[in-house]
């Protein structure tokens, strides 16, 4: 039985969260095998798998393509998917259908972007069974319109705007709150404030869990290197590396050897040989 969202609250303020992001079978299986406690079906996966230049032309139907694949390699971990970008503001009723269209795809919680602009579509979908993840601080969907990739709650301002925020997301009935590029003080006051588990992303240690992109902790994605993510591996050389050597293998003759070839047996060789003859 995989993990719950009461399983998730529940280690609130008793154990650290680990949350990385999935977007395909195989990684979503490595992941839960390395023992992650949730897999994120990021609409980042637009950027990394997808190529585009940023989150906001994903859509319902790439969102639920990445999560059914990941929801069939997960055994153990709480499954997220985000709502795209335009999926969730028209209207609740629109919220609603979308959020139930990612649930059936395999996930098992979905995550908005927004404060208390979106309190009352959070508490329309949560009302109808479907748990949320909030997310504030930097929003890639609608920040980078306005400011750029800038860390959030850097003045009084806006910290308490964000401080408003979350608690209009508890209010709504969130289950925990991602807080993306906000200073580590504010984030920590966030998270001593509310009831529920905060997820940081480039926010300190002071959050309840940390979530991070798997191109990143791999090291896979070269286009864009956040500060604040920590690559355990530089996958990307090891692949080119491994490439290389496949196709110098091919030019040379090494490779396929005798090895990775089938043979017939010989008294089959024979009678075909005097066939074709």
């Amino acid at each position: 039985m995989h993990k719950s969202v009461r399983d998730i609250v529940s280690m609130k303020g008793l154990k650290k969260i680990s949350v990385v992001t999935s977007y395909d079978f195989t990684t979503a299986q490595l992941c839960d095998r390395g023992g992650v406690d949730v897999l994120l079906v990021g609409d980042s996966g637009g950027m990394v798998m997808l190529g585009y230049e940023n989150t906001i032309p994903v859509t319902m139907e790439q969102m639920c393509f990445f999560t059914e694949a990941v929801g069939r390699g997960r055994q153990n971990a709480l499954v997220v998917a985000d709502m795209p970008f335009m999926s969730y503001q028209a209207s609740r009723s629109q919220a609603i259908e979308n959020a139930g269209r990612l649930i059936r795809c395999g996930a098992d919680a979905v995550k908005l972007e927004g404060g208390a602009e979106i309190a009352d579509t959070v508490r329309s979908i949560v009302e109808i069974g479907i748990p949320v993840m909030g997310h504030i601080g930097f929003q890639p969907q609608t920040t980078t319109l306005q400011e750029g990739y800038k860390v959030q709650a850097k003045t009084k301002d806006g910290a308490l705007a964000l401080i408003r925020n979350a608690r209009a997301l508890e209010e709504a009935g969130a289950f925990s709150i991602a807080l993306e590029m906000v200073t580590r003080e504010v984030s920590k006051i966030i998270t001593d404030s509310v009831r529920i588990p905060t997820i940081g992303i480039g926010s300190g240690p002071e959050c309840d869990g940390q979530v991070l992109v798997i191109h990143d902790v791999l090291g896979l994605y070269e286009k864009i290197k956040p500060k604040f993510a920590k690559r355990y591996m530089e996958l990307s050389a090891e692949i080119v590396k491994a490439v290389a050597a496949y196709r110098n293998d091919i030019v040379s003759g090494r490779f396929p050897s005798g090895e990775h070839c089938f043979s017939m047996e010989r008294s089959e060789l024979e009678r075909l040989k005097k066939e074709i003859a």
